[in-house]
């Protein structure tokens, strides 16, 4: 029976290429596939937010659009799949702040220490340089479809962090292309072990590090939570996210492809948003009850926290960010 199947296409294939045949409508039928890598493994909220949006985009388009994410860092880490979509191997990604950086490096000054304490900080922030962010991506080859959170970055450990001196006795985990919390620990005095993620939790494993900084989503998702033994109750930073087009390629689509996408990626996003921050609690109460995690309260130790918050991000304007930039989020994120 599929012999026969496969026969019948054959002809109907071959038929549609005989002189005088009906002609076929361009682009009747044709379809287009944007594919999308992220570090977000499969089945993790942003997966599920992701192929929620994907069948979005296929209804309103009736198929013509789709997404074919890459999940769990297939592609290879962040600066590799900024690079293939330079290059034209890819059509976007959704990243950290780190690969945002590695496009528009100002865009760091939203994850700077101390700069933005809480989400309703970070939402007044966003929405105020929304516009200012986008057409600098947009002017370095990258459409910004919409921004997504990471959720709140605390510190898993294999002994209890609760003031920065704490991080000279251990062996923090440092992305390879992140030099803001190099500088953070470069002010309390400790030092990173620079490595990728997808290298992250084989050194968990053998001891190379055993100090990270994550989001309790993140950490779950990437199994970094089953090679530490605390965790600190407070966040101390928020961290971020967006997802990137090429500006080529989103140009390339018909102008209705184009208004679909940007409606189902407003809508993906805004969720996006929504459920990491539910999830990122209820992560990190599973953690510490379930999963068996120490909570460790930095609180008595706040005004040391501060104090290295403040040094690094003085240290950091001028360099990754401009000062003007920098005090103009911080208004806009405390409502000034």
């Amino acid at each position: 029976m599929k012999r026969q199947h496969f026969v019948i296409a054959l002809l109907a294939l071959g038929l549609t290429a005989l002189p005088g045949s009906a002609p076929q409508r361009a682009g009747a039928q044709e379809s287009t596939e944007l594919r999308i890598a992220t570090l977000a493994p499969r089945g993790s909220s942003w997966a599920r937010v992701f192929d929620a949006w994907n069948n979005s985009l296929r209804q309103a388009t009736q198929n013509r659009l789709s997404l074919r994410v890459y999940y769990g860092g297939s592609q290879g880490d962040e600066r590799d799949v900024i690079r293939k979509i330079r290059i034209g191997q890819l059509d976007g990604a959704a990243v950290t702040s780190t690969g945002l950086s590695l496009v528009v490096r100002p865009v760091l000054v939203l994850q700077a220490p101390g700069v933005i304490e809480n989400y309703e900080q970070l939402d007044r922030a966003r929405a105020a340089m929304n516009a200012d962010f986008a057409r600098q991506f947009q002017e370095n080859g990258v459409r910004l479809l919409g921004w997504g959170d990471v959720g709140e970055g605390r510190i898993f450990s294999n002994r209890p962090i609760a003031r920065p001196s704490d991080l000279r006795a251990v062996r923090p985990w440092q992305w390879r292309e992140d030099s803001m919390f190099g500088e953070f620990l470069s002010v309390v005095g400790a030092t990173g072990v620079r490595l990728g993620v997808p290298e992250v939790l084989p050194a968990l494993s053998t001891g190379q590090v055993d100090t990270v900084v994550a989001s309790a989503t993140a950490a779950s998702a990437l199994q970094w939570h089953t090679r530490v033994t605390h965790v600190t109750q407070q966040a101390n930073t928020i961290l971020i996210g967006a997802t990137l087009l090429s500006q080529t390629k989103y140009e390339s689509l018909a102008p209705d492809l184009r208004q679909a996408l940007d409606q189902t990626s407003e809508q993906a996003h805004r969720q996006l948003v929504q459920r990491i921050r539910r999830d990122d609690a209820r992560y990190y109460t599973a953690l510490t009850t379930r999963h068996g995690l120490t909570a460790v309260d930095t609180t008595p130790h706040r005004a040391e926290w501060q104090q290295a918050s403040t040094q690094t991000r003085e240290r950091l304007a001028g360099r990754l960010f401009p000062r003007e930039l920098m005090e103009r989020v911080m208004a806009a994120a405390r409502g000034r």
